[in-house]
């Protein structure tokens, strides 16, 4: 029997099917996970730890959007799309990512349309999120928002 997803999480099912596609990786506090502007190489499954998410302005400074934690998902959009990654991605402490090639993820999900239904609903949700961001931080520039971890995007 097949779990149902959350609002905002990933099914225990889709968790697991992703984990026998991925690489663990382990980045240092500072790390870059990927850089704005560069080829999309796949996506970030944030398992422990938390990621910076940042976005290079204008004068080629940083500006924090959020910082995310486990169950989030990076470079979605961009994988989905083969667009170049948008925003910067940084470890903001010792933080352990399932890493999975776009590629493989492709393919994973023209093999398993249950879970593109799941996908469609993140980017949604993803898109939703970039609304609130976008009026939180025209309404108070230069303030980052931590959003809680019960309260991830993905």
């Amino acid at each position: 029997m097949s779990s149902q997803p959350t609002p905002d999480k990933l099914s225990p099912d889709l968790l697991q099917a992703l984990h026998g596609i991925s690489s663990i990786q382990r980045f240092p506090k500072g790390a870059t996970l990927f850089q704005q502007g560069s080829e999309v190489t796949g996506v970030h499954l944030v398992e422990s730890g938390e990621v910076r998410v940042l976005l290079t302005t204008g004068q080629s400074r940083q500006q924090l959007l959020e910082v995310v934690g486990p169950g989030t998902m990076l470079g979605l959009s961009e994988s989905m799309s083969g667009n170049k990654y948008r925003i910067n991605a940084e470890a903001g402490g010792e933080t352990t990512v399932a890493f999975i090639p776009r590629e493989q993820f492709l393919e994973f999900l023209r093999g398993h349309g249950d879970f593109s239904t799941q996908v469609v609903r993140l980017l949604s949700q993803e898109l939703h999120g970039l609304y609130h961001k976008f009026r939180s931080i025209s309404a108070h520039p230069g303030r980052p928002r931590h959003r809680p971890l019960d309260e991830q995007l993905n």
